[in-house]
């Protein structure tokens, strides 16, 4: 019988502590699906700052005005379907932070959304 060490086909670690910039296409839609109308424009902010926690490991979240402003430009009932994001990870400058780095998301503005994938933006 072949022996197999317990943890060989494990994927290596990844390196949370260093800062990081990826473009993102969210699908508004399907986040929304059964939502009140009255309460589509605050949960779609808290989709996306839910999103950007589990894809960068941070618990502080910073949305820029300008994509508050896409999502909100049509009322509370009509948020956009789709929207393209730039989440990026940051180190903390603040002294009494709690958390070392935060992510800061920022509206990519883009005409059409067929074949955009998730990559690593340029800095």
């Amino acid at each position: 019988m072949k022996e197999e060490k317990k943890g060989a086909d494990r994927r290596p670690k990844k390196d949370l502590n260093k800062e990081m910039t990826r473009d993102f296409t969210l699908n508004l839609k399907k986040r929304l699906y059964k939502i009140q109308f009255k309460k589509r424009g605050k949960r779609a902010v808290n989709e996306i700052r839910r999103f950007a926690q589990k894809q960068m490991w941070t618990r502080d979240v910073r949305i820029d005005t300008e994509l508050n402003h896409y999502i909100w430009k049509n009322g509370i009932r009509n948020v956009p379907d789709k929207v393209r994001i730039r989440v990026s990870k940051k180190k903390n400058q603040d002294e009494d932070a709690t958390e070392a780095f935060f992510c800061l998301v920022q509206h990519v503005d883009v005409e059409d959304f067929a074949g955009l994938r998730t990559e690593n933006a340029k800095a």
